[in-house]
């Protein structure tokens, strides 16, 4: 994210950063880029779907640091309102570089798993952790929350070198929370780090803070690219840039120097055309100028709705709402900032384009997200009402393509409304989810109840996936959740038990390299998992939605799944355990002996033991 190249310009240079010993202060957290570092720089398993229990120890570990520390955390995750598709063009571009890579066989290690952000989300509300989803662009919201509040922002994101806070910046990469210290002489810990502040940036570089956007802007970042616009930059009195070792250096040193002449922001756009003018007409220089305005109002602060939040826990005043976020019902607002509601929703009612997620799975069969779609469907139904299209971008083979998707309503969902949606009544709610999913009231009658969204959904992947689940998936996807229950279970225990030591001896033994069929087929199941969330906490939570840290494992569902295939039985995994054995029995029934099954027409399959 940011601007490609400035992060490693600011470390390579030695002298931008100052060493710090953070404590006993508020810190906003810029929730996404953290996610995304604490998945992929720690020992959590990457190339198997996800080990969602361990990337939830992570978390836990990270902000009991900030707690010892004195520190206050406030996290704000992305809702990604962008109603001008500034963006949508780097997005693209990013999903498709990953379809490249993962057809080759590579970046299986750099993939996020799919409930990684609802993971994160239920993580933070357990502990207590203030966070909130923005509906506005969450950069320049945390930007203006840090100088309110007079205090600094972490991330990874290099747009934060150059929104002018006080407080300052500390990057991600260089916070040593896992190397809490304790000042000498003292007995106060802080976390070791480094601190960065346009103030002392501007003034080793010789500009004016105010032309930190324009050297944004020109240098390209995820709203505008120079370079891809076709134009390209002329350094007088300069050689030529192909001769330099660091390139991008270099380009940065040049327009660091080219912009210390400017006093303001208007006269450094005015000469903007001395810069990349040659041979270019009227009509494309003025396109330019127009990117370049709107890249740099990326980087003003806007005065939002997060103080409110976090000091009072109130949604935005809906009259105060920006013109295109008034498609917003009202109930909506409140759930959209605890992170309750998916915030994805607000593209589907601004009609903008969704790219779906990417995941590790066989290149030459369907995308995952092909099977989830049909509760998507739904999902946009709600929202837009039936016959209204929905652009989706996905995989087809090894490209991005788009498709659009047509909004539907099941039969029990005609009469409702999505601004009375939180009125309807819970039986209306629950048959529109199920009916949904193909799933009766009765199929989960014998399941917990906190587990008869998983039961569900994976009744209905079992229906539905392409190809059709072998019983060694279903086997192995159950005892995940069985295994889900007893480590939920242990943390207030402090033995094991048999059922716990076997199949975490599974896990000991080491992953293999991903059964890209297995994988596939887990992926499609993630997938619905996904789409099941999000309709349920739509229709206001008509099921109780599950703890998504223990609903499955990767590396042990991939090694569960070869065992099966080799003859282990679920029976000899769960032998004395008496509950583990039921609970599993009780999720197996439902989905092969259910009343649906039947009324396909299809003959119930057989339950192996």
């Amino acid at each position: 994210m940011g601007i490609q190249g400035l992060t490693s310009f600011i470390d390579q240079s030695g002298t931008f950063l100052t060493d710090d010993h953070f404590r006993h202060s508020r810190l906003i957290i810029d929730g996404n880029n953290i996610f995304h570092f604490l998945y992929f720089n720690s020992s959590v398993d990457l190339k198997h779907g996800g080990d969602y229990d361990n990337f939830e120890d992570q978390v836990c570990e990270f902000f009991k640091a900030l707690r010892d520390c004195g520190i206050e955390p406030y996290v704000v995750i992305d809702g990604g309102s962008d109603h001008t598709d500034k963006k949508f063009e780097t997005l693209r571009q990013r999903a498709q570089t990953k379809i490249d890579n993962l057809s080759k066989g590579l970046e299986r290690d750099r993939i996020l798993p799919t409930l990684v952000k609802q993971v994160f989300k239920q993580v933070l509300s357990s502990l207590k952790v203030p966070f909130a989803q923005c509906i506005f662009e969450a950069d320049q919201e945390i930007a203006s929350l840090a100088q309110r509040w007079n205090c600094p922002v972490l991330s990874n994101d290099s747009d934060f070198y150059i929104f002018d806070i006080q407080a300052g910046y500390l990057p991600f990469f260089h916070f040593q929370w896992q190397n809490v210290s304790v000042q000498g002489g003292s007995s106060q810990r802080y976390i070791p780090c480094k601190r960065y502040t346009t103030t002392s940036f501007c003034r080793q570089v010789n500009i004016n803070r105010q032309l930190l956007p324009v050297f944004a802007a020109i240098a390209g970042n995820d709203y505008v690219n120079l370079t891809n616009m076709g134009f390209s930059i002329r350094w007088k009195g300069y050689p030529p840039m192909e001769s330099n070792r660091k390139p991008r250096v270099v380009f940065f040193n040049r327009l660091l120097d080219w912009l210390a002449r400017f006093q303001g922001q208007r006269e450094a756009l005015d000469s903007v055309p001395s810069l990349i003018g040659h041979g270019i007409n009227r009509d494309n220089m003025d396109a330019a100028l127009l990117a370049l305005s709107l890249s740099i109002e990326e980087y003003k602060p806007q005065l939002g709705c997060l103080e409110r939040f976090f000091n009072d826990g109130k949604a935005p005043d809906p009259s105060l709402l920006p013109d295109h976020l008034r498609v917003l019902p009202h109930w909506t607002l409140l759930p959209l900032m605890k992170g309750t509601l998916p915030s994805y929703m607000i593209y589907i009612l601004l009609q903008r384009p969704v790219i779906q997620g990417v995941q590790v799975e066989d290149p030459s069969l369907p995308s995952g997200n092909i099977t989830s779609r049909p509760i998507r469907q739904v999902f946009y139904g709600l929202l837009l009402g039936e016959r209204k299209e929905v652009e989706e971008y996905d995989r087809e083979d090894t490209d991005l393509t788009s498709s659009k998707v047509k909004a539907v309503l099941p039969s029990a969902a005609r009469q409702l409304q999505l601004h009375k949606l939180d009125q309807a009544p819970h039986p209306v709610r629950l048959e529109v989810f199920l009916e949904t999913l193909g799933v009766s009231q009765s199929t989960l009658n014998g399941v917990p109840p906190h587990l008869g969204l998983p039961v569900a959904v994976t009744y209905y992947w079992l229906r539905h996936a392409h190809l059709r689940p072998d019983h060694p998936l279903l086997q192995a996807l159950l005892l995940g959740l069985v295994y889900g229950e007893l480590c939920r279970q242990r943390k207030s225990q402090r033995e094991e038990g048999p059922v716990l030591e076997r199949l975490r001896g599974l896990i000991q033994r080491g992953a293999r390299s991903p059964d890209l069929g297995v994988a596939h087929a887990f992926s499609q199941w993630q997938y619905c998992m996904r789409d099941g969330l999000d309709l349920n906490q739509l229709l206001c939570f008509p099921l109780l939605e599950p703890q998504c840290a223990w609903l499955y494992k990767g590396t042990m569902v991939h090694q569960l799944v070869a065992k099966l295939r080799g003859g282990v039985t679920p029976d000899s995994l769960l032998m004395e355990d008496s509950s583990s054995e039921q609970l599993y029995r009780a999720m197996l029934e439902a989905i092969l002996n259910s009343h649906e099954t039947e009324a396909t027409g299809q003959q119930p399959l057989t339950q192996p033991r």
